[in-house]
């Protein structure tokens, strides 16, 4: 499947809903079920459907894999009647509500607009030796024992086709080509034959960092903070893994202005997924709605390439079976602050 979280337009204001994307539209998980529900007979639909499948991602995950296998149903018995009619004319809700919408006609966030706890990881062996050279120090050798990783601010989460701000105290802002994967199983003391169970799906992720800013904190041997708590971009789509297919081999991409500035794979990280899992795991509770980001693909960053984003640039990060997450650079935020030309 294919989740995402959406938000509409209605007499009452606009509110935050999850659904499953396919050919015929986005349909409202939540509404839809409770639609199966009646159909059978059950005497109070809207209340169940509540609770299993509610509208919001960060609960819809805490009902494991009891609320993924009501969705995969509710997807599955009602393509079929979407297939026959416009998204526009039906099918409904018990209630008069639209089950499916085109996707224009609502607003795409996040699919998880607040995360339980980001942590983002290193774990790509490209990407930490070019940082490790342009600071003019040797790879740690402790890189290659434990996968090392920074937690990040979960309230900073952005959608796509949104504009990211350019914080006011950075000179240097960037873009960070990264996949993530969500925790959709409370779990500790996982071994890595099992953490797979633990990923409820995947996602795009760009760790945006203010690079000047970064540097100066890892120099005090702490952080990273401020150069990384600023913004996370997050999306299209949580992709559950038997809709990913291989995640050891996606090719990933980053655009900027539509030339390609990067270009990787998710199967040249030296650590995995699994592998993150059991070592945060141990002695330690992960719950669902933690995400995880891989650390940047090798080249997946100004930084490695020492070329800079400028304000009003459109980046465009691809991976294969998780769509397009895209975000314009914003203005500096400071009045009157100047940004150098690279």
């Amino acid at each position: 499947m294919k989740l995402v979280t959406f938000e509409l337009a209605t007499l009452a204001g606009r509110i935050r809903r999850i659904g499953a994307l396919s050919d015929q539209g986005i349909l409202d998980l939540n509404f839809a079920y409770a639609r199966l529900l009646a159909e059978r007979g059950h005497g109070r639909p809207q209340r169940v459907a509540d609770a299993l499948i509610p509208p919001d991602m960060l609960a819809f995950l805490e009902g494991g894999e009891p609320a993924m296998a009501a969705a995969r149903e509710t997807l599955d018995l009602l393509l079929p009647l979407a297939e026959t009619t416009p998204a526009s004319h039906g099918p409904i809700g018990i209630n008069g509500e639209r089950l499916f919408h085109p996707p224009d006609d609502v607003t795409i966030l996040a699919p998880l607009p607040r995360a339980n706890l980001i942590r983002d990881f290193l774990a790509f062996e490209a990407h930490a030796k070019r940082g490790y050279e342009r600071r003019g120090q040797e790879m740690p050798k402790l890189w290659y024992e434990i996968p090392v990783y920074y937690k990040g601010n979960p309230r900073a989460i952005i959608g796509p086709d949104t504009t990211v701000e350019w914080p006011s105290f950075t000179r240097k802002f960037d873009y960070e080509l990264e996949i993530a994967c969500i925790i959709g199983k409370e779990g500790r003391d996982i071994p890595v034959e099992r953490a797979n169970e633990y990923i409820a799906g995947y996602t795009i992720f760009n760790d945006f960092s203010a690079r000047d800013v970064q540097m100066e904190e890892v120099s005090l041997r702490l952080g990273p903070s401020k150069g990384k708590d600023f913004a996370t971009g997050m999306g299209p789509m949580l992709v559950t893994p038997e809709s990913v297919g291989d995640v050891r081999n996606l090719r990933m991409t980053a655009k900027v202005n539509g030339e390609l500035w990067s270009d990787g794979n998710s199967g040249a990280s030296h650590w995995t997924f699994p592998q993150m899992i059991a070592h945060v795991s141990r002695s330690e509770t992960l719950y669902p709605g933690d995400v995880f980001g891989s650390g940047t693909v090798g080249g997946g960053c100004g930084y490695e390439l020492d070329r800079w984003v400028q304000p009003g640039d459109l980046i465009e990060l691809e991976i294969a079976t998780l769509g397009v997450l895209r975000h314009r650079v914003g203005s500096p935020v400071k009045e009157g602050m100047h940004v150098p030309a690279v």
